[in-house]
């Protein structure tokens, strides 16, 4: 296998500048085709947080408002605009201000240490940042987007790149993540169509929209014609209520929160009405059976719809209750793209023999991304590998194992943390479990467990919980008890950041 950057040497301003030449308009820029919804159906409502509602015309206005404001700071099409915000309306409207001045939008988390944070902001150089400032760096931008002046609209523009998140992983390090299609509705609404968002789409974003799939479904909602509802940070019983309240249709989970759901009292779950959920989109992470079993059972099948797939989009899979019923641990046949399972040589595996995952978007199609600061994995023949392991059914289901880099080598023994993580998490009083691999005389690594407990457990109960459901050299030799959130926003866990920890 060969590893090549698809990021290139040449600098970014330049090299996004220079796409406007290759990526031909689309007849409906994403600013057009949001003027087009307010034009349609101004007083509707197009995003929420908390007591603050934005309708489409609200949006269009403050928008054009922070666009001008950014051209007059000097923001051309296809600059970069860094948006280090937490989930706010604010947030949204920065997002569509860089989208109706040409730019390119950049979400980032307010909780990335200062040196991530500069580190990416070095390898992006945005001509604008708003909501941080950075001594000596880019011009900042306040978030008091009511205080600026009113403006209309600006002419059309199209960014050549829809966006630009950040994705670490489980191993750490950010990278940044920029998409090769241009900001127009036909390079987006397909996606809505996948998930599907539509005009009567109420969809409630549970995670910050600094990760990519909370910056897409609450923005594919708007574009589509429906309303985005966001959280500003998850609450197991304040979801529910919102959904009440809200009728929401879509919800946007990962499988953190819906264990956390699952925790909540019977008669609390049940004294709130649920039943105008038509779609509960969970992904990011590996679901434990017990939690897809129990949603299944609680919202119907029908409702409950796995994706997987990389930032990168190179290729992705769906699949619904129904199908995971029939196919249990499979996270979907391919709906986007092609995905081959292969071995070490890089040669194709045989239906049900485990390998690496390999994905391309097809035989003569273009990379849907480019990678600034990191590198893709990429074979002589032009398939790329996120790092998975899986193997496929069949009937083309895929089915996933960890990352060869999280895989505990057990006395000769492979031991895959994230079957241990889904079976403490079954136990009641255990909020979020990390496995992770450390140094062993005996057996030369050996599984450790950290868990966030909601009530005392000793080791002794752990043991008597996980003896018929981990063989005994999956079971951990140790436990830790940490205070803290083991996984991010979006339900990943850096293993090896937390693995290093140990070490040291």
């Amino acid at each position: 296998m060969e590893t090549a950057s698809t990021a290139g040497a040449t600098d970014t301003t330049t090299r996004t500048r220079n796409l406007l030449a290759v990526n031909s308009p689309a007849p409906l820029s994403l600013p057009e085709r949001l003027r087009q919804l307010a034009r349609e159906r101004s007083d509707a409502d197009a995003v929420t947080l908390a007591d603050t509602t934005l309708s489409r015309a609200e949006l269009v206005g403050q928008a054009n408002a922070l666009a001008a404001h950014l051209q007059s700071l000097g923001v051309q099409p296809g600059d970069y605009v860094s948006i280090v915000l937490p989930n706010c309306v604010e947030c949204v409207v920065a997002t569509f201000a860089t989208w109706f001045v040409g730019g390119i939008p950049q979400p980032l988390s307010p909780k990335l240490s200062t040196n991530e944070l500069h580190e990416i902001l070095k390898l992006t150089q945005p001509a604008a940042v708003i909501g941080y400032e950075m001594p000596g760096g880019p011009v900042t931008v306040g978030t008091d987007f009511t205080a600026l002046p009113s403006a209309g609209d600006l002419p059309d523009a199209v960014s050549p790149a829809w966006k630009a998140p950040t994705s670490g992983g489980s191993t750490g390090r950010p990278k940044v993540i920029v998409a090769n299609q241009p900001a127009v509705y036909d390079s987006v609404s397909g996606f809505a169509g996948l998930f599907g968002l539509d005009e009567t789409s109420t969809a409630l974003i549970t995670a910050p929209m600094s990760h990519n799939g909370p910056f897409m479904v609450a923005h594919l909602t708007i574009l589509a014609g429906g309303h985005a509802v966001l959280m500003p940070r998850f609450d197991a019983e304040e979801a529910l209520r919102l959904i009440q309240a809200h009728r929401v249709t879509w919800v946007y989970a990962v499988p953190t929160m819906m264990g956390r759901i699952v925790k909540l009292p019977d008669d609390v779950r049940a004294s709130y009405d649920v039943s105008s959920i038509a779609v509960w989109m969970h992904m990011a992470a590996p679901c434990p059976p017990a939690v897809k079993e129990h949603f299944i059972e609680w919202l119907g099948p029908q409702v409950i719809r796995e994706l997987y797939a990389g930032t990168e989009a190179q290729a992705g899979t769906l699949l619904d209750g129904n199908e995971w019923l029939t196919h249990r641990g499979s996270v979907g046949r391919v709906m986007i793209g092609e995905i081959e399972i292969r071995d070490d040589s890089g040669a194709a595996l045989s239906t049900g023999e485990v390998g690496h995952v390999w994905m391309r978007r097809g035989p003569d199609a273009p990379t849907p991304y480019y990678y600034l600061g990191a590198e893709a994995t990429v074979a002589s023949d032009g398939w790329e590998s996120l790092g998975d392991v899986g193997w496929m059914d069949a009937d083309g289901y895929l089915y996933l194992g960890d990352r060869d880099s999280d895989m505990i080598l057990v006395g000769g023994s492979n031991v895959y943390p994230a079957e241990v993580e889904a079976a403490l998490l079954e136990h009641p009083s255990v909020e979020d479990a990390c496995v992770i691999g450390l140094p062993d005389d005996d057996l030369g690594s050996a599984p450790h467990a950290l868990v966030k407990l909601s009530a005392d457990v000793d080791d002794d109960e752990f043991r008597e919980f996980l003896r018929d459901r981990l063989a005994p050299y999956k079971q951990p030799r140790s436990i830790e008890r940490v205070d803290h959130v083991l996984r991010d926003d979006a339900g990943k866990i850096r293993r090896s950041a937390l693995r290093a920890e140990r070490l040291t």
